[in-house]
């Protein structure tokens, strides 16, 4: 738990940091960003604890639970949806809704398979 709870605020802590760097324009690039980044990064994650570092037990709390799990948010993506269909913009909730989880699912295949190659290359030189 406390593995999970320390990266966790890590993660919020980043993630606020993202949100004071992007201004939001009308769409909410903070929250696409920091959900696809995650998105990436599990990847990434995914192959470093099933294929490298696979005697590390807190790893994938501490990383994949805590830090992404305090770095990304669902819940305020579906805030920020329901505030642009509130405002009537329809079209700009559903290039969120839809944009998010399209790049969302390309950012983790990305994410392994950049990750993969990289091992890849590493073990053959």
């Amino acid at each position: 738990m406390a593995a999970v709870a320390l990266g966790g605020g890590l993660g919020s802590a980043a993630r606020w940091s993202v949100s004071e760097l992007l201004v939001a324009d009308g769409f909410p690039w903070a929250t696409f960003a920091v959900n696809v980044a995650g998105c990436l990064l599990l990847g990434v994650l995914m192959v470093v604890v099933t294929d490298v570092v696979t005697d590390r037990p807190l790893l994938r709390p501490f990383v994949g639970v805590g830090v992404l799990g305090g770095f990304t948010t669902f819940s305020t993506y579906a805030v920020e949806t329901r505030d642009l269909l509130a405002a009537g913009e329809a079209a700009v909730a559903s290039a969120y809704v839809l944009g998010s989880v399209a790049a969302g699912l390309v950012a983790v295949w990305a994410g392994l398979l950049l990750t993969r190659r990289a091992l890849d290359a590493g073990a053959r030189s």
